[in-house]
């Protein structure tokens, strides 16, 4: 049975479809595995949220927050102590962090991604799957 729901599908391509100039540009440099082969997601449903770019494999969110976030600090501080406590790490940049010092950005997300362990691969069931 899936996780996910029909709605949370259409609402994550609504959301991609509206990416901030930021997210666009950042997506430039995470997008077809092209930081150091990791795979990230954008806006992909995760429980009730959806992050602007996920990095399963390493359980690491990256937030790109705009000037709406300026408003209501604790509610960002809520979704990070919900997904903190699934195991991710969530980093947060401004739109400005990532227009003006997109290399910048990367470089912290890359040795974000260095230091994070990967987790090891489930058991196999016996019978062979």
């Amino acid at each position: 049975m899936p996780t996910w729901r029909p709605r949370d599908t259409a609402r994550a391509r609504k959301l991609r479809n509206a990416a901030t100039p930021a997210e666009r540009k950042l997506w430039l440099y995470l997008g077809a595995s092209r930081l150091d082969g990791h795979k990230f997601s954008r806006q992909m449903p995760d429980g009730p949220f959806y992050p602007d770019f996920l990095c399963r494999s390493k359980r690491l969110i990256v937030e790109i927050d705009g000037y709406s976030h300026d408003t209501d600090p604790t509610r960002d501080a809520k979704r990070d102590d919900y997904l903190n406590s699934l195991g991710y790490v969530v980093m947060r940049f401004t739109n400005d962090d990532v227009m003006k010092n997109v290399d910048g950005v990367v470089s912290a997300i890359g040795i974000a991604l260095a230091e994070r362990p990967t987790p090891s691969p489930s058991r196999k069931r016996e019978g062979g799957f």
